[in-house]
């Protein structure tokens, strides 16, 4: 018999991107066999409701090229090295709407696709905006767009809005937190 096979690293790094890291870990199932998954592993990223006076939300019309689509959404982002959610929030809202928050308070941690991904996103409530410059990133294509709350669950409801960490953001706070 020849030499055994060394045990595979886990886990292995299959593509490292800007953003994310794509890796190979192995699941170690109850008969004992080691099966390869791959992974997408993500630093987090967090999601903001911004909440205006009168029963208004800021969404954003956002181009997508995963999907090939400009989609409505909330304002959202990816955490940076040593940037906590709470200043993520801030950064992002202001990036991407020009609006800075008074208060922003987080709501709801969730698992926005756990059977690929490790991004773990972070839901805030911002609220007493006030409007500043915006931001945007080399290759966002973003526009601001404020919408009466119930047009918004409405748009949840017909499909206008399908953009996941959206439907969470709205759904969640109208379910749980406005009609209090």
């Amino acid at each position: 018999m020849g030499t055994p096979m060394p045990e595979p690293t886990d886990p292995e790094v299959l593509l490292d991107a800007k953003r994310f890291q794509v890796i190979r870990k192995y699941q170690k199932t109850a008969s004992g066999e080691r099966l390869p998954r791959q992974i997408i592993r993500h630093p987090g990223a967090v999601v903001i409701l911004p909440l205006l006076d009168g029963n208004r939300l800021v969404l954003i019309e956002n181009y997508r090229i995963a999907v090939e689509e400009t989609l409505l959404e909330l304002p959202a982002g990816t955490l940076e090295p040593e940037e906590s959610p709470l200043a993520t929030a801030h950064r992002e809202l202001a990036e991407e709407t020009g609006y800075r928050a008074g208060s922003m308070e987080p709501l709801l941690r969730f698992a926005s696709s756990p059977g690929i991904l490790s991004e773990e996103m972070h839901l805030f409530v911002a609220t007493d905006l006030s409007l500043g410059e915006m931001a945007l990133e080399a290759g966002e294509e973003i526009i601001p767009k404020i919408v009466a709350w119930e047009e918004a669950v409405a748009m949840s409801r017909d499909g206008r809005i399908h953009d996941a960490k959206t439907l969470v953001g709205i759904l969640y706070y109208e379910m749980f937190r406005r009609r209090r």
